[in-house]
Order: C-alpha cells, then structure tokens, then sequence
C-alpha cells in the first residue's frame, strides 16, 4: 500500500475505535475531510457541529451544509456565542483562545459521551496555537495528529477520497486573523473584509488575498506573482474601490498592496502592547 493509504487506513481505525464523536467542522479542508472520513466509518455516530458567526465566511457555511446533505451527516449549525466574549472581541495576543473556548464549550453542553475532534494537523503544531489550550481543556482530540499526518497528507487523503473540490481548498483562516492584535474585532470591519477579499478575487483572480485592517491602512496582500502584475492602473482602480467599501462603514482609510505574509496581523505581545499604546 501506498504511504497516504496507509495514512488514511490508520485514520479510519482512530476514528473508529473512538465509538461516537463530535466534531467541529470550520469548513476548510482539514476538518471536512475528517468529517468525511468519521461519517464513513461511523455513520450517525459521527456528530458534525458548524459554528457560524461574522468571523466565518458564508461560503464556508455552504460548503459543510451542502456536504451534509449530500452525505447524509448529522449537523448541527450552531453560534458558539464568542462574540458575546468580550476577551475574544478585544482581538488579544490569545483571541484564539477565547474563540474555541467558547466553540468546545458550546459543543460539550449538546453531547453526552465521547469525544471532540478537531482537524488539527502536524504542521499546526509549529504554530503559535493558543486555541490547542482550549482543546486540551475539553479533552479535544486530534485524530490527524495522532496518526502523524501532516497538512499534505491530508489534501492526499482528501483526493484518495475523490474529494477533488476539498483537496484544492485553498488556506482560509477566520476573518478575525485579517485584523491586526489589539484593534476590537467588529462584525462590521470583518463583512467589510470579506467583501473585499472576494472583489480582489473576482477582478485579479490571486493565488492569495488577504485584507488586513491595521490601525492606519488597510493592506492589501497579494502572493507575489499576482503583486508582480498588477498595473497603476489596476492598483489605483482597486483602492479606491476597497475604500469605498470601508467608508461605507465608517472606517476611513488608505488602502495599499503588499506582498503576502503568513499572519502579519499577528503581533507578539511586545509589538501588540506597543500597538495599544500608541
């Protein structure tokens, strides 16, 4: 057998051996592939549970939702209520904390017995992950880190699969990561983002885009083929246009393109404490 055969045959027979299960499903490629492979070697047994919220794109909730329904799955769409967290809307250093605090939590009060699976895979684990204290706090399991896969592995599992449309899934944190450390998460700014993000995706179709909201501009990140090509004329037409979206919601703004990096919103506590005092 092939290594991502064998990879997947290891996952079927955690999952399995894990009787009934929760899963918290986002809707990215990690945790639908796990729920895909739970509910194929659990059936009913394998509870999926969507949060929904500003921080989540409507797409995300229409890709778990219309694989629900064409599989068959157990779900439950649900609000995990973090955005009545005031120590999560205050976007700290550990926001992330707060958010599956309050996801864990709200799934734990809907089951009775066994555990919760996320789609926490090897590579996250050289991250700063402050979410993964909250899930040993609810004694989360991670069925792709205990079987040693990696974020690779998971695309390979999801096209041994035949789930072509999940296995190109590209990378798309929650909204609330397009906000830099220490500015208030506000419903509005991320429905500002996300209409951004999908305008720059229509006009330039990027490999990447990511809208961050800092304190003084709005940055426009681009993966460095898309940046190279982008013209004057193009960057003056979509700024505007970005700045219209953000105005409209009193946010206003200039707006520039970068090239992207990997959570450049993310300030470690020195540079967030710096942020808030100034």
């Amino acid at each position: 057998m092939s290594v991502v055969t064998d990879a997947l045959h290891d996952l079927k027979a955690r999952v399995q051996a894990m009787g009934r299960v929760a899963i918290a499903v986002s809707g990215g490629v990690d945790s639908m592939t796990l729920s895909v492979v739970a509910h194929r070697v659990a059936g009913r047994d394998a509870r999926m549970y969507h949060a929904v919220s500003p921080a989540v794109p409507a797409e995300a909730t229409e890709r778990v939702c219309g694989f629900a329904k064409r599989d068959g799955w157990s779900l439950e769409v649900l609000d995990a209520g973090e955005f009545q967290d005031q120590r999560y809307r205050s976007n700290p250093v550990d926001r992330c904390y707060y958010c599956k605090t309050n996801l864990y939590r709200a799934i734990a009060q809907r089951i009775n017995d066994g555990p919760i699976l996320s789609g926490t895979n090897v590579d996250d684990l050289g991250d700063y992950r402050p979410g993964l204290g909250a899930a040993k706090a609810y004694g989360v399991r991670h069925p792709y880190v205990e079987s040693g896969i990696d974020k690779a592995g998971v695309r390979a599992i999801a096209r041994l699969l035949g789930l072509w449309d999940l296995a190109e899934l590209p990378a798309a944190p929650c909204l609330s990561s397009r906000i830099e450390t220490g500015l208030s998460i506000q419903p509005a700014v991320l429905s500002a983002v996300h209409a951004t993000e999908k305008l720059i995706g229509k006009v330039l179709a990027p490999q990447v885009v990511r809208c961050r909201v800092r304190p003084a501009a709005i940055t426009i990140e681009l993966d460095p083929a898309t940046l190279g090509r982008l013209t004057d004329a193009e960057r003056q037409s979509l700024a505007q246009q970005v700045e219209d979206v953000f105005r409209r919601i009193s946010v206003n703004q200039s707006v520039a393109f970068a090239r992207y990096r990997m959570g450049s919103a993310f300030l470690r506590q020195q540079e967030a404490t710096k942020t808030l005092a100034d």
